[in-house]
């Protein structure tokens, strides 16, 4: 771990730098929408481009690469990132936040990209999984303490704005000042969806209900805070929960996960998270109870994510790892792009416990279509299945599948050599 630490500490920071500024972006926004008396539909469009950007991005951003280099790209992109953040209170307009929403989703997608490029390029497969590991943690931090940073300023005003804007560009001096050259970015040619349906239908269904699910969360959280009520320092507790639950519980679901049936793992899972929902759309137990609710919500997301990534990869060779595992980020990005309209929907109908709603109504069907896939096809045994390695569905490109497949390959050859 200490050489992980010593060879990616500029990434480390500036990627802590970077997720404290689009983690306080989501929730600001939300704040700020509801101020701004946007409707909720309008709100939920504005938080949906993100995704779409992302998507788009991880579409087109390696050929920029390519004819660019990956040190042009990030300084640009990096650039355009930082100026879209700070134009969000000079135009508070729906339609503009809209276009901002869609260049960050897709200038973040790049950065990752190019970050991420990076941080392959300096571990080996031996520490992969820890570097991973660090990574998605150093993530997960950033976020918390932006909601930490929140409570310190006024939604209303320009001045969180400004300090989001700072923070990202901040982070990219650590990681251009400290970075080695990278290799050439490499795509591969995904399989048809048919094809991957047919290798993993519960992958296939179970990830892009997942891209839904955590996009909501990821871009409606601050909404549905201001919505219901609570106070500036309650909603960046009950954003924090939700993150705090993703980090810590990532780390004993993939434990289990390696040694029993992943998919009673995604069933054990999705009920939590479902009867979280419930919870917390019913209010019981006031405040405290939707701390709870938000803390085990995040922490049934981010590992199921994760899981169903590896489970699908349980019944691949690792040659088709990579195609395989490109179509699933595609699908998680498709299934994002819908969860906040529908969220906002769901919320402009039912209230702000329309929120909960919509996630319980899809970790519900996830259960469902898990417990029928078990009865359709007979169990991998787990000392037959590849390791599980945590990720983060809000920052996951096609370099971070490229490293986890890595390290899957070294694995199942270490696996034939025995």
């Amino acid at each position: 771990m200490l050489i992980v630490i010593r060879n990616s500490w500029p990434l480390l920071i500036g990627i802590t730098l970077l997720m404290i500024g689009n983690g306080m972006q989501g929730t600001l926004l939300g704040v700020r929408a509801e101020l701004e008396g946007f409707s909720t539909s309008a709100t939920s469009i504005v938080m949906s481009a993100y995704f779409a950007g992302f998507l788009l991005g991880s579409q087109l951003v390696p050929g920029m690469i390519r004819r660019v280099g990956h040190v042009r790209v990030f300084a640009a992109l990096g650039s355009l990132a930082s100026a879209g953040l700070i134009l969000y209170p000079a135009l508070a307009h729906p339609l503009p936040w809209v276009g901002l929403r869609l260049l960050l989703g897709f200038c973040f997608c790049g950065v990752y990209i190019v970050s991420e490029s990076w941080l392959n390029n300096t571990t080996t497969n031996e520490v992969r999984g820890r570097a991973l590991s660090l990574y998605v943690i150093a993530q997960m931090v950033g976020i918390v303490a932006a909601q930490a940073i929140f409570t310190l300023g006024d939604p209303g005003d320009y001045i969180l704005f400004v300090t989001v804007s700072v923070l990202v560009s901040l982070a990219f001096a650590p990681i251009l000042l400290s970075a080695t050259p990278v290799p050439p970015f490499e795509t591969t040619k995904p399989m048809s969806f048919r094809e991957l349906y047919h290798v993993s239908p519960l992958g296939f269904v179970g990830v892009f209900l997942l891209g839904a699910a955590f996009s909501a969360i990821f871009g409606m959280a601050g909404v549905f805070g201001a919505q219901a009520g609570l106070s500036g320092n309650q909603i960046a507790l009950f954003v924090s929960a939700m993150y705090t639950g993703g980090m810590i519980l990532q780390y004993p679901v993939g434990w289990a996960s390696d040694r029993l049936d992943r998919r009673q793992m995604v069933v054990a899972g999705a009920i939590v998270g479902t009867l979280s929902c419930v919870l917390g759309a019913s209010g019981a137990g006031g405040f405290t109870g939707l701390l709870v609710a938000a803390f085990l919500v995040g922490g049934m997301a981010n590992p199921l994510y994760a899981l169903l990534l590896a489970y699908t990869n349980d019944y691949l060779n690792y040659e088709d790892m990579a195609s395989a595992s490109a179509r699933l980020l595609f699908l998680n990005g498709l299934g994002a792009v819908g969860g906040p309209v529908l969220t906002g929907w769901l919320m402009a109908t039912f209230g702000p416990s329309g929120f909960f709603l919509f996630i319980g109504a899809l970790m519900l069907a996830l259960a469902v279509y898990a417990i029928w896939r078990m009865w359709r096809r007979a169990a991998v045994i787990p000392d037959d299945t590849g390791s599980y390695v945590a990720m983060s569905p809000m920052a996951t490109t096609p370099v971070t599948i490229a490293g986890v497949v890595d390290e899957w390959e070294e694995e199942a050859q270490a696996n034939e050599a025995q």
